[in-house]
């Protein structure tokens, strides 16, 4: 597949720039109607947010409603877009926004916590148990408080620093990481039976 690229003086011209001045760089560009700017940013960050809003509602057709629409939103932000914050960043808060916005509608939204224990992200558990127990805690995850999974989900599937998840979904990093020790206790509560059942097969 040809790889959509930017015309090579201006390639030149955003390397040497910081990554918040590059993307600062390519939202001129699809301000001023470079569609392949536009297909970079596509590229670089629509499955990003899908990702994000399918771990926060487990729902594929709005999941792709909702990155589609954040994906909208930054398009009509691009001719106002102020180099304050790095694309990603803005659009996962977009996201979560819209997310929660959906949610809070369902009346599926609360900051409702369930009563530290080991990190439930990849490479952590060994490769076996990563195999069987991959759609189980994408089940589990579903049943996490909705502030527990977008914390988590940020935190070790989209691997946002504790400072950009805080800011995304617009706490202290404090709470963030409150948020994060209950989402990970609970995780290992849910995926104790599929441990006890592999520990079994594994005897």
């Amino acid at each position: 597949m040809r790889q959509t690229a930017l015309p090579w003086n201006r390639q030149v011209m955003m390397h040497s720039l910081s990554e918040i001045d590059k993307d600062a760089a390519l939202m001129q560009e699809v301000a001023d109607g470079n569609a392949s700017a536009s297909r970079i940013i596509a590229d670089l960050y629509l499955n990003g947010s899908y990702r994000l809003a399918m771990r926060i509602l487990g729902d594929n057709g709005l999941a792709e409603d909702m990155a589609q629409e954040a994906f909208i939103r930054l398009w009509k932000q691009a001719p106002k877009w102020q180099a304050k914050a790095q694309i990603k960043t803005w659009l996962h808060r977009v996201t979560h926004n819209l997310c929660v916005d959906y949610l809070r509608k369902q009346k599926r939204y609360s900051d409702d916590e369930i009563p530290d224990v080991e990190d439930p992200r990849p490479g952590v558990l060994e490769i076996k148990a990563q195999q069987q127990l991959g759609d189980k805690v994408t089940e589990a995850l579903q049943k996490l408080p909705a502030r527990q999974r977008i914390a988590i989900s940020l935190v070790h599937f989209e691997e946002c620093g504790n400072i950009e998840a805080a800011a995304i979904m617009d706490i202290s990093v404090d709470a963030l990481e409150s948020l994060l020790a209950r989402g990970r206790r609970k995780l290992k509560e849910l995926l104790l039976p599929a441990r006890r059942l592999m520990d079994g097969e594994d005897r």
